[in-house]
């Protein structure tokens, strides 16, 4: 945290030299009456920069060629970690974009008026002349001769001629990209939202046409509202499986080993079996008061909560509630380790709230374990 703030102070300086250095070069806003007031800042920045080499040691892995590049690398790190902690990170790139687009036009705004002071101020309708305040007016013009609104003097000299045709390619080339860009952060930001809707419309459609009870059908829109809110997709593995296998490892290492470890039944086993069996695990939400499975059914899969509570259910109405399991703890693996008739599920267990459980299928474990035999008499051993 404490990294972050002084990369903010970093951006900051890198800010304060990016943007009032051309104003300083093209407008006469410096004077001799306030030098000392700019001159300060600019001492300021530089002991920034030179504390920032000197002190946050990670800024040196930006040395290219004999070069430290401080400041830039500093504003674009900034920029990535406050993305990385945005909630819509898409807002941020937006807003970046369009930062681009509004120092492009601080850029012109400042050659403007180095081109009207060396043509002469005032002295065509083209240039400005020098009345009201010299920064606004000039940005005014920059704005209206790059995004090309027109309505704007006729140049009549070669310079303004030259000038303003210069204008006209950046705005059509340059903002054209930048719009552009920025179109496409949007697209990409919602691609994902509207993936979901058509998902969620085409099931709709789906129940609709074949009658689907509505209260089977409050419960398949229940599912999709809240599997999509919790993770942000509705299939994980949609994403993973695009990744090549190490990289797949890793993720599935990095983001559930945590839980899987946890758990006493595989305390003891290979970690690498562990690791294996991260790649075979499958995240699913059951909705509050879902059965996972009842009691006689053949049992093919154990899970393991990921989030949320699950009951152990009895008596004639099956609301009787036996024990409740929570994030964490494994079930089902009695039917799925144990050889023989023992393969039926011995209880009825049903949700208790949301829950998100790692569903592990017997033959993805049989797999596993057929290079593990040391885990695997480990397992059996406790399963019985």
């Amino acid at each position: 945290m404490v990294y972050v703030v002084w990369l903010f102070f970093v951006m900051m300086a890198w800010n304060w030299n990016v943007w009032l250095i051309p104003v300083r070069w093209a407008f006469p806003y410096q004077t001799a009456e306030n030098i000392h007031w700019w001159l300060l800042m600019d001492y300021t920045c530089d002991l920034i920069y030179i504390t920032d080499i000197l002190i946050f040691q990670p800024r040196l892995q930006f040395v290219r060629g004999g070069d430290i590049v401080v400041s830039y690398m500093a504003f674009f790190e900034f920029n990535d970690r406050l993305e990385a902690v945005m909630k819509k990170a898409y807002i941020y790139r937006v807003i970046l974009t369009t930062s681009y687009l509004l120092y492009s036009l601080h850029i012109n705004a400042c050659l403007f008026y180095w081109g009207s002071d060396y043509e002469g101020l005032g002295s065509t309708k083209w240039v400005y002349d020098g009345k009201g305040n010299s920064y606004i007016r000039c940005y005014y013009f920059a704005v209206k001769t790059l995004i090309t609104i027109g309505g704007l003097p006729d140049p009549t000299t070669v310079f303004e001629i030259t000038f303003q045709l210069v204008n006209y390619f950046v705005g059509v080339f340059a903002f054209s990209i930048m719009i552009g860009q920025m179109r496409d952060v949007v697209g990409a930001a919602t691609a994902g939202q509207n993936y979901y809707r058509a998902c969620m419309d085409n099931t709709i459609k789906y129940m609709t046409s074949y009658h689907i009870p509505k209260e089977v059908q409050n419960r398949v829109k229940t599912w999709y509202d809240y599997t999509w809110q919790i993770q942000g997709m509705l299939d994980e593995q949609e994403l993973l499986v695009q990744l090549p296998d190490k990289m797949r490892m890793d993720m599935a290492v990095d983001v559930n080993y945590s839980i899987v470890s946890k758990v006493a039944l595989f305390q003891g086993c290979d970690r690498q079996m562990i690791f294996d069996m991260l790649m075979r695990l499958k995240s699913v939400v059951y909705l509050p008061g879902d059965f996972v499975c009842k009691k006689g059914e053949i049992g093919r899969e154990m899970y393991i909560i990921k989030q949320g509570e699950v009951q152990v259910v009895g008596g004639p109405d099956l609301k009787t509630v036996f024990v409740t399991i929570r994030a964490g703890s494994v079930f089902g693996e009695i039917s799925l380790l144990a050889g023989g008739g023992g393969n039926r599920r011995t209880a009825n267990v049903r949700a208790h709230g949301f829950a998100n459980l790692f569903i592990l299928d017997k033959r993805d474990l049989s797999d596993i374990l057929v290079h593990y035999p040391e885990s695997q008499k480990l397992l059996r051993k406790k399963a019985k």
